[in-house]
């Protein structure tokens, strides 16, 4: 079921009012309801899917409920083993086993040894890669003895199937969402208002921005050939922007549904095309999964912790994985190799903490330092996200080199060209937001400040009549559901 459908829209208001005029003063019937309506949730899309949510439950809240009672080194270690080779092994069977078996064959063939071996018709499931984080970072930390176990398998199967960030996260830790699941919940008004508020923005990223820069990006990527330079430069960064307002909206959406029933989440996004280097971007993309292997991956290797090698090998092998995460193509890959190259030299001269600040703080406008920090490290950032968005590598580099040529000092000619010129103005304003609320949590957060009745229900119209007027309503999957 997509945030963005009507599905969605009638299905969250019965949901909602069943949650707490029903059942609101039982916390199990609450939990256990959760459950329910989040397997309805995820089975809208294929209910046979279900089961590998419902094994990964069974499997991590066992593998947690023993580890309770071990105490033996060898036998604990045995356990987490499990719980890795479970979820791992799902994960690599239906997203990466293709990937593995086509590149083995043409590493045959290429020493002339082909191997007669076909690709399995393997679908993937929507949010695999979000779920089997989430419930594995459970069974690490209760290894590590950082977190109690649940013995409350109901609280457990909810924690590990909560609709709103079930399919494109945040990745949440127990440590943060779990114990939200044992205590009583009483509807808060304020509270409710700002997920409203926060779901309003999330939608406004996705059907205005994303979906169409989506239109513009996806002509000029699927018809290189056909453009100039300048003409796909445009491209890049409207896919830039796409992203970033598919994903980020999704999240918003999450964060906002889940403070609707009573559930605080982590902020994902952190206005991310607001930084001033790669290292300040990654602490503010995506910041689940960035610290999920900062913690689980990064650190346990030796962090940067060493000598010089030790430190770029971690770093490479931190955004090689991470860039594999996303999906089983070398273009992928490579996208977490040029990250990982954007990084290594703020790593290798120390200044990979440097900008933790909050950009201009107490300023309405950053420096001419700050603003150039910002053009150069959005540059960068679209010229990677060329590979992640490519068909493949060949694709990706005759994308970037016809950038890169004389035709990029042409007149762009682009397709829907009063479409571009729309969707400009909005991102021009959307960023503009974005730049006042960068204080926040999420960008119209600052409205609740406004004393002003009418002037917040202003705005909040001019929202709601701009997605009416100006927003795409073809239900477009998120960018993050094959991941």
């Amino acid at each position: 079921m997509l945030f963005n459908s009507i599905d969605f829209a009638i299905f969250l208001p019965i949901v909602f009012l069943l949650y707490w005029y029903v059942l609101g003063k039982n916390l199990k019937w609450q939990n256990l309801f959760i459950v329910f309506a989040s397997y309805l949730f995820y089975g809208w899309w294929d209910w046979r899917f279900l089961t590998l949510i419902f094994f990964s439950t069974i499997v991590d809240y066992f593998v947690g409920v023993w580890l309770l009672k071990e105490e033996r080194t060898r036998n604990r270690k045995i356990l987490l083993a499990v719980s890795i080779i479970m979820n791992l092994g799902l994960l690599g069977f239906f997203k990466y086993f293709n990937f593995f078996l086509d590149n083995l064959s043409d590493a045959f063939s290429l020493f002339g040894s082909p191997l007669s071996m076909s690709s399995l018709n393997i679908i993937v499931p929507v949010g695999i890669s979000f779920y089997t984080f989430q419930t594995l970072s459970y069974s690490i930390d209760v290894y590590k003895k950082k977190l109690t176990p649940t013995t409350d398998f109901m609280a457990f199967a909810a924690f590990v199937s909560f609709f709103p960030q079930l399919v494109a996260g945040p990745i949440e830790r127990a440590s943060n969402l779990l114990p939200q699941f044992y205590i009583k919940r009483t509807f808060d008004y304020t509270k409710a208002v700002d997920g409203l508020r926060q779901i309003l923005w999330g939608l406004f990223k996705k059907i205005v921005i994303a979906d169409n820069a989506a239109q513009i990006a996806n002509e000029l990527f699927n018809n290189t050939g056909a453009y100039s330079g300048s003409s796909l430069a445009i491209g890049a960064v409207f896919f830039t922007f796409q992203i970033y307002g598919d994903f980020s909206g999704y999240s918003d959406i999450a964060i906002g549904t889940s403070r609707l029933f009573g559930f605080n989440l982590k902020q994902n996004f952190a206005f991310p095309y607001f930084s001033r280097d790669i290292a300040e971007f990654w602490r503010r993309w995506h910041i689940s999964l960035s610290t999920w292997f900062r913690d689980y991956v990064y650190i346990p290797m030796g962090g940067s912790r060493g000598g010089t090698w030790i430190k770029v090998r971690n770093t490479f092998a931190l955004f090689i994985i991470s860039g594999f995460w996303h999906g089983a193509s070398w273009t992928f890959i490579v996208w977490g190799g040029l990250n990982a190259l954007y990084f290594l030299p703020l790593l290798l001269l120390n200044k990979n903490r440097k900008n933790t600040d909050l950009v201009a703080e107490g300023r309405l406008f950053p420096s001419i330092k700050e603003f150039v920090q910002m053009g150069a490290t959005f540059c960068l950032t679209c010229l990677a996200w060329v590979f992640f968005r490519a068909d493949n590598l060949s694709h990706a580099f005759h994308y970037l080199s016809s950038i890169f040529s004389k035709s990029f000092f042409s007149f762009p000619e682009v397709p829907q060209s009063e479409l571009v010129k729309s969707t400009l103005v909005f991102i021009l304003l959307f960023t503009l937001v974005e730049w006042i609320g960068r204080k926040k949590q999420y960008a119209i957060e600052f409205v609740s400040d406004i004393k002003t009745r009418p002037i917040r229900y202003s705005i909040y119209l001019v929202i709601t009549l701009s997605i009416i007027a100006f927003g795409n309503f073809n239900e477009n999957e998120f960018i993050y559901f094959q991941f």
